[in-house]
């Protein structure tokens, strides 16, 4: 262990100076500091914060993360002077939340967490010392503090070796470590992916006995992890760990269901492989911030593939249809994820229709492209991106092929919408229109006339409004007479 009085103790003559430069990156953290020193209180910056600063990761966005040996009373007191805000919605697990400036900053008092058998929220305990706060974290990566106001730097666990090597470990006993705090073993993927690091062998073996544990967490705590994972730089990575522990089983079993689908004796791609590469291609693909409802529907557009499987004579495998019991598959899985309906809506309609590209891969009418824009609605950018992602052919002419018809479908779409305001399909007359001309009552009728119009829209262009009156009158009488 490193002694908590050698302030850059295995550190590179580069973090050393970045280290320095907390004193200008954080002024924040040197104010709190000099008032908490004032009345007798430690404080030190802790976790993230320290780590992403050695990092170099976005100091200048960071907020601040800091434990005290203050008591919750103690540090709103002291912080109520001085933020521009102050809440305590954290307060029960020690934690006083502010806000100075751009700046949002959580002071926690020293503690441990443990979980009783069967508990799935934590127990908190105060603790004395940083020494014994930093015991508690999940990781040696995490378990680094620096002591504001002087800029001190605590490495007891080996964190900064563990950090500039990229590896995952925990400050104690791994099954310890899991066993207070289980969700920490989803953690360890999600940092798999975050910091593009690996699990060191023990504390991966001890999340692979412990697994089931994690069963004790509540789904909230769970999904928030996962969609920090894939939201990381290395999300296929960061599965592959969920995988290969044995965790997928309670958290994601669709994944362990895709691997489990391997075949080497028939002539399909691997499909657990193929998904993992169409994640890390929509990370790719995106052009701006990291896009959840896109990577959530790359990870699960072909979940239906397993129970949609068949082997024919001839040694070929097909899944049909995989697409749409996929849909209802991702409905549930989210559903059971607790994840909100827009977000359940989203990713479902793009698992259900991530395969529609290649029905008219042949020929793009105009009217398929019509009807493809109008089935996409907002979800268009993202089902483009989805389906470029999801070409992982190692046929290198065959994957330009595909890229080239989707940039050829993006044209026609920009030509189309520029002709005929794609982005606002709709039928020539609206509701009250249908309802004046036809001479009927608000009901399932004006539905049915205006879906009519619809269809005739996407199939043979715009309309005028005399035209439309017309076709409604053809489709009217067809009606009567059918009644």
């Amino acid at each position: 262990m490193m002694s908590s009085s050698e302030p850059h103790g295995g550190l590179t003559p580069d973090q050393a100076a970045q280290l320095g430069r907390l004193v200008d990156v954080f002024p924040e953290a040197r104010e709190l500091g000099e008032l908490f020193a004032a009345a007798g209180q430690e404080l030190y910056l802790v976790g993230g914060t320290v780590r992403d600063t050695l990092l170099r990761r976005g100091v200048d966005r960071l907020d601040l993360d800091l434990a005290t040996s203050a008591t919750p009373e103690i540090s709103e007191k002291l912080m109520s002077s001085w933020a521009d805000n102050v809440w305590l919605t954290g307060a029960r697990f020690g934690t006083v939340s502010a806000r100075k400036g751009g700046r949002q900053i959580e002071v926690t008092t020293y503690r441990s967490d443990d979980y009783e058998p069967g508990s799935r929220h934590p127990e908190v305990t105060f603790g004395d010392t940083i020494d014994g706060d930093l015991h508690r974290r999940d990781f040696t990566i995490n378990a680094m503090a620096v002591k504001v106001p002087d800029f001190l730097f605590v490495d007891l666990f080996g964190g900064i070796r563990d950090l500039n090597s990229g590896v995952l470990r925990t400050p104690t006993d791994p099954e310890v470590s899991f066993s207070d705090d289980p969700l920490r073993m989803v953690r360890l993927a999600r940092f798999v992916s975050v910091l593009d690091a690996r699990p060191d062998p023990a504390t991966e073996a001890a999340a692979a006995r412990m697994a089931e544990a994690i069963t004790t967490i509540s789904t909230e705590r769970v999904r928030d992890e996962l969609d920090k994972l894939l939201l990381g730089a290395e999300p296929g990575r960061g599965l592959d760990v969920l995988v290969r522990t044995g965790l997928a089983t309670h958290v994601l079993p669709e994944l362990d269901h895709l691997r489990a689908c391997r075949d080497p004796l028939h002539r399909h791609k691997d499909v657990y492989a193929h998904t993992l590469a169409v994640v890390d291609n929509a990370r790719d693909l995106e052009p701006d911030e990291p896009d959840l409802w896109l990577r959530l529907a790359a990870l699960l557009h072909d979940i239906g593939k397993p129970k949609t499987r068949r082997i024919h004579g001839d040694g070929t495998v097909t899944f049909h249809h995989h697409e749409l019991v996929g849909a209802r598959m991702t409905r549930t899985r989210l559903r059971e994820l607790r994840y909100d309906n827009a977000t359940v809506d989203a990713v479902t309609s793009l698992v259900e229709m991530h395969l529609r590209f290649h029905t008219y891969y042949l020929g793009w009418t105009d009217s398929a492209v019509r009807r493809y824009v109008r089935d996409a609605g907002p979800l268009l950018k993202r089902l483009n991106l989805l389906t470029r992602a999801d070409v992982t052919t190692r046929n290198e002419r065959k994957a330009d092929r595909i890229q080239r018809r989707i940039d050829e479908l993006e044209e026609r779409i920009v030509e189309l919408t520029e002709q005929e305001e794609l982005d606002r399909l709709r039928p020539a007359l609206d509701g009250n229109q249908i309802m004046d001309h036809l001479g009927i009552e608000p009901g399932p009728l004006v539905g049915e006339a205006w879906n009519h119009l619809l269809e005739l829209r996407i199939e043979n262009g715009p309309m005028t409004e005399d035209e439309a009156r017309a076709e409604l009158d053809r489709w009217w009488a067809e009606r009567q007479q059918d009644d």
